[in-house]
């Protein structure tokens, strides 16, 4: 069985992780997820105040330098602040992958930050989605082609929402190959 622990970074919306971890352990063939108790804090060096945003990068850095879990394959932090990597305006999430951890920020995933009326129902969705990206590049898959497909790259929250939740036929067969594999 794959097991894969969410970390709260900073602050994190404890019915988000919740319904997070509902939906990885639905999504992926095998697995179980568990919110952890205790919450990392954001390391002030990822701190990029001419952005105002945090580096993810050393976000992941602080994550796997964390000392191992003895019961976990997989680490997904989960954090409010807003993340980027040189080069992008800004990421919803990423992950260090074959086996690394990942991250995603909820911060462009609420309707109100693009202006729009609160929607519960979205933003968990939203936030369901990146999280089986994320976990879907630690274990080794890439962004796929399909428009609709999970691992498809969302360069805007417009992308994130034309995606389906789930993986297309392709990616799916990689991920239980991958799975199998891991568990074996």
């Amino acid at each position: 069985m794959l097991r894969v622990a969410l970390l709260r970074v900073g602050e994190a919306d404890g019915e988000v992780l919740e319904e997070v971890r509902r939906y990885l352990s639905e999504s992926f063939p095998d697995t179980s997820a568990i919110i952890l108790r205790e919450a990392l804090p954001i390391i002030v060096d990822a701190y990029n105040p001419a952005r105002g945003q945090y580096h993810s990068s050393g976000i992941l850095a602080q994550i796997k330098a964390r000392p191992p879990m003895g019961n976990v394959d997989r680490i997904l932090g989960v954090t409010e602040a807003d993340l980027y990597v040189p080069g992008l305006n800004f990421v919803f999430g990423e992950a260090l992958s074959h086996g690394g951890p990942a991250i995603i920020s909820l911060f462009r995933l609420r309707p109100e930050f693009y202006g729009k009326l609160p929607d519960r129902v979205l933003y968990i969705e939203r936030a369901s989605k990146e999280a089986v990206h994320e976990l879907g590049h630690t274990l080794g898959l890439g962004h796929c082609r399909d428009l609709s497909c999970v691992m498809f790259f969302s360069n805007s929250i417009l992308d994130t929402d034309r995606k389906s939740r789930t993986f297309c036929g392709g990616c799916y067969i990689d991920v239980l190959e991958k799975v199998k594999r891991l568990m074996a």
